[in-house]
C-alpha cells in the first residue's frame, strides 16, 4: 500500500500514530512581556525518542515559538519562520514585529490545510503597543490572540489547571517563570509524553533571553 509519506505497507492513520509526539508548551503574559516554556521529552507512540528535544525556539530578538505535533512538520515550520524573519530584517532595516511572524505562522500552516502536524505558540514583545504579546495557531491555520495564558500538547489540561488558578494580572518575570515551571511540572507528573528539562525563556523590551 502506498500512501503520500512514502512507506509501503502502513495506510496513513498508523503513519500518523507513529510520528506524533506528545508534549505540555506554556506561554503566560507578564508586566513587562511574555514568558513562554516547555519541556524536553519527545514520544513515538510509547517509545521516548530522546530526552533533550529542542521545543523552544528563537526566531528573532523578540519573537520565539514553541512547537507541538510531529516533529519533523515543526522543524521544518520553524526554520521557514526565521528565514523569512531574517529576510524582512534585511527588507526593513529592523526586526520583524511578533504580528508579522504569527500572521506568517498562519499561512504556512493555513496553506497545508492539515498536512502539517503542528500547533504552535508565537510570543514576544510588541514594539507597536509596548507589551508582551501571544498568539496560538493550530495546525489548520486558525490564529488567535491570548490575554492572559495559553497551552498546547498532551500535557495542556494539567498546566491549563494551574494556570487558571494562579495566573494574576501584572506577574512580574519572576514570578512568571515560577508559574510556568510549576505548571509544566504538573503535566510531567500527570501526563508520560511530557518530561525531563525545562526550557524557559523571557522577551521584553530588551529582547530574548534564555532562562533554563
Amino acid at each position: 500500500m502506498e500512501n503520500k509519506f512514502n512507506y509501503p505497507n502502513l495506510d496513513e492513520d498508523s503513519i500518523k500514530n507513529i510520528i506524533k509526539s506528545g508534549t505540555t508548551t506554556v506561554g503566560i503574559i507578564v508586566k513587562d512581556g511574555v514568558v513562554i516554556g516547555t519541556e524536553s521529552q519527545a514520544t513515538a507512540g510509547y517509545t521516548v525518542a530522546t530526552k533533550e528535544a529542542q521545543k523552544l525556539f528563537k526566531i528573532n530578538d523578540y519573537t520565539a515559538a514553541t512547537i507541538s505535533g510531529g516533529v519533523a512538520d515543526c522543524q521544518y515550520i520553524i526554520n521557514q519562520l526565521q528565514a523569512l524573519s531574517r529576510l524582512k530584517e534585511i527588507e526593513d532595516g529592523k526586526v520583524p514585529y511578533t504580528q508579522y511572524i504569527a500572521s506568517m505562522t498562519r499561512n504556512i500552516l493555513f496553506s497545508g490545510r492539515s498536512y502539517f502536524l503542528c500547533m504552535m505558540i508565537i510570543g514576544g514583545f510588541s514594539q507597536k503597543t509596548n507589551n508582551g504579546i501571544l498568539y496560538g495557531v493550530d495546525l489548520l491555520g486558525t490564529l488567535y490572540e491570548e490575554e492572559k495564558f495559553i497551552s498546547f500538547g498532551s500535557g495542556s489540561p494539567f498546566s491549563l489547571g494551574v494556570l487558571e488558578a494562579d495566573w494574576k494580572p501584572n506577574l512580574t518575570k519572576s514570578a512568571g517563570i515560577k508559574l510556568i515551571e510549576t505548571a509544566i511540572t504538573s503535566s510531567k507528573e500527570r501526563d508520560a509524553a511530557s518530561g525531563f528539562k525545562l526550557q524557559i525563556c523571557t522577551i521584553d523590551k530588551t529582547g530574548f533571553k534564555q532562562v533554563q
